[in-house]
């Protein structure tokens, strides 16, 4: 696997690569690997000539000092799983290389800003949007593969592209769960034993929220259930929020009805850690991952 720190470098190996007009698959991440993204990077070879995984712990994503500071940075751990994955290239560029001297320049993601995760972490999408826009334009990828836990993030780079342009097919890839159904993440490792015990159980009432809803509950009494629920179970588990929307936009639901996409969304903390999933209950059948 070739490994590569600055820009310039990269870009010198993927003209070579380009001119064969082969493929190329792109998996951005932040390091703290899992096999969530070994999926990510399984997805793309099977579909791509070239796949490259970029780790890069992005500061200007980060509304909390102290959740920068304690993100995961196990570089040369990454760089073996990620060779052991099949990845082809990993692109792992410093603070420096992303964003040399001064850097004035955002772009705003519109309505995300305003609800679930842009309203709880002020300007979480700009950062995204900034450096996945500097990424696309450093790889210039053919296709890019992202995790569905991160659903939000997923429509907001999706339109992005669209209306920036790029030339750029996005998937989001279904969530790799643990055998308990945690959503893998790396923020897992920072949990304790007990708070890895107690954090299954928001992806359990994403569970019971689809069933009370194909059951007939209507979308209040749902999200009252979620909440009820969740406080009852106590520490170290606190909701933050659960949101029942439409899964193209994540525009909030009155209302469940079985001919549209719908997105279970919920956030909360075990113990200080975050956490974040969601589940997609399909139209029509009711089917669901």
């Amino acid at each position: 696997m070739e490994v590569f720190h600055q820009i310039d470098k990269l870009r010198e190996y993927l003209l070579k690569h380009n001119r064969n007009q082969r493929l190329t698959g792109f998996v951005p991440t932040m390091g703290a690997l899992h096999e969530g993204h070994i999926h990510l990077v399984k997805s793309s070879l099977t579909v791509c000539d070239l796949t490259i995984c970029s780790i890069y712990v992005n500061p200007s994503q980060f509304n909390n000092p102290e959740d920068l500071r304690r993100y995961p940075r196990p570089l040369k751990k990454d760089l073996q799983i990620l060779e052991a994955g099949g990845c082809q290239v990993a692109f792992c560029p410093s603070d420096a290389e992303m964003y040399p001297g001064a850097f004035n320049f955002s772009l705003h993601p519109g309505y995300h800003e305003n609800i679930m995760e842009g309203a709880f972490r002020p300007g979480h999408f700009r950062g995204v949007s900034l450096v996945v826009a500097k990424l696309f334009n450093i790889v210039r990828p053919d296709v890019a593969f992202f995790g569905r836990k991160d659903l939000q993030q997923c429509i907001v780079i999706k339109q992005m592209v669209r209306e920036l342009n790029f030339p750029v097919d996005v998937r989001c890839v279904e969530t790799v769960r643990e055998p308990d159904g945690l959503a893998m993440s790396s923020r897992n490792r920072l949990l304790s034993t007990g708070e890895r015990r107690a954090a299954p159980l928001l992806y359990q009432s994403l569970l019971k929220a689809r069933e009370n809803l194909l059951n007939g509950q209507s979308v209040d009494e749902v999200k009252q259930s979620v909440a009820a629920d969740l406080d009852r179970a106590g520490e170290p588990l606190r909701l933050e929020y659960f949101e029942i929307a439409d899964a193209e936009n994540l525009k909030p639901l009155d209302a469940f009805n079985d001919r549209q996409e719908t997105a279970l969304c919920i956030a909360g903390y075990a113990g200080t850690v975050r956490l974040i999933d969601n589940l997609i209950v399909k139209s029509a059948n009711f089917e669901s991952e």
